[in-house]
């Protein structure tokens, strides 16, 4: 067998080749391939991307090799950092890069490092995810950013880079399910909707969880109306249960809601 190379047997009985390399005393896979030559050829490019200093992850042609992307990260990383991390990642001082595509490269914060070290980033429908617990979690719920929630209304960046997924970077404008933030004339206040049969209104409010504590009183009048519907609803860790408590029975609802709910019972 060529360099780096070695056969190997599926549960059929066909035979393929697997390629590996050892560097700094690490054992590293790097794939299963159809020939003995492209198995060796993987060997060849890995051996070059650990011992020449001159490719770097900010030179680095991914074009150029039989790696994929992510393997050549994790090698970069493994030979620049003495850290070997199974996911696409490269690391900084006080963030890290996480290459979904060589070209699509979000940045997080180091404390994020053990969790994405372990849960593998994905991408569906424009909504960046990962696998917990058998369950498709949205990247942007670690901050507080409902699984919906709009980019521009919702939350934003305050570089402007939606690429940038520090914590610093991400303003949660609206964090509650059922509230929209306004601004008119440079005063900011709250809109309150439940979706019913479409979006209704609830009121307006200058504070913001008046506005949630107004949307989830909506949706108790809805269920005490007879609308058979599981809405999500909010919690407020800011608020203690008696102060929660009081505020609920003091913030008012639209009494056109109101008269809304009656007629749909009739």
């Amino acid at each position: 067998m060529l360099p780096g190379v070695y056969l190997a047997k599926k549960k059929d009985g066909s035979l393929y080749y697997r390629s590996n390399i050892t560097f700094s005393g690490k054992h590293i896979s790097l794939g299963s391939f159809l020939s003995e030559e492209s198995a060796h050829q993987a060997y060849l490019d890995a051996d070059g991307i650990l011992r020449r200093t001159d490719i770097t992850i900010d030179n680095v042609n991914f074009s150029a090799y039989c790696l994929s992307h992510e393997k050549i990260i994790i090698l970069l990383n493994f030979r620049d950092n003495h850290m070997y991390i199974k996911n696409p990642i490269y690391l900084f001082r006080t963030y890290f890069h996480y290459y979904l595509t060589p070209q699509e490269i979000y940045k997080f914060d180091i404390d994020d490092l053990f969790y994405f070290s372990e849960h593998r980033l994905l991408k569906r429908g424009g909504h960046l995810y990962v696998n917990d617990y058998g369950m498709q979690v949205t990247v942007l719920s670690r901050y507080g950013v409902r699984a919906f929630a709009v980019a521009g209304k919702d939350y934003t960046f305050a570089n402007q880079d939606s690429f940038d997924l520090r914590y610093a970077n991400i303003i949660n404008i609206n964090p509650y399910h059922g509230v929209r933030r306004k601004s008119k004339n440079g005063i900011i206040s709250y809109d309150a909707y439940i979706h019913i049969n479409g979006d209704y209104y609830v009121g307006t409010y200058q504070i913001l969880t008046d506005a949630a504590i107004a949307y989830n009183k909506a949706v108790d009048l809805a269920h005490e109306h007879g609308v058979r519907k599981n809405f999500p609803t909010n919690f407020i860790t800011e608020l203690s249960a008696s102060a929660y408590a009081q505020a609920y029975v003091q913030i008012p609802v639209s009494a056109k809601y109101k008269k809304y709910l009656r007629d749909l019972r009739q």
